[in-house]
């Protein structure tokens, strides 16, 4: 029974978190509610977000809001047609020594 107990305030905690955090955004996001929530999903499940749109939907201006919400570094990715997953994230290379390094 206790467990129950545990998963339902962790249940309660997780919505009001949610609402602070959404009520935070909507002081400068004005009309984007449902994009809002599912950013707010993505990023209480660990996932990721690529938010795509015509300049002047407010893409950058939200995600710098919840980075400062939240108390997090932001920093923008201009994509080209080019641009590779390592190009961001990195790549592990097989060395001189037959191992593996992250560059």
């Amino acid at each position: 029974m206790i467990q129950v107990s545990d998963d339902i305030q962790a249940v309660k905690q997780l919505q009001e978190t949610h609402q602070k955090l959404k009520k935070e955004i909507q002081k400068i996001i004005i009309g984007q509610d449902q994009v809002i929530d599912e950013v707010i999903t993505a990023l209480f499940s660990k996932g990721h977000c690529l938010l795509i749109g015509v300049p002047g939907l407010a893409k950058t201006l939200l995600v710098t809001t919840i980075a400062k919400a939240l108390g997090l570094k932001y920093n923008r990715i201009q994509f080209t047609p080019d641009l590779m997953p390592s190009d961001i994230v990195g790549s592990e290379i097989l060395d001189d020594s037959r191992k593996f390094k992250f560059i």
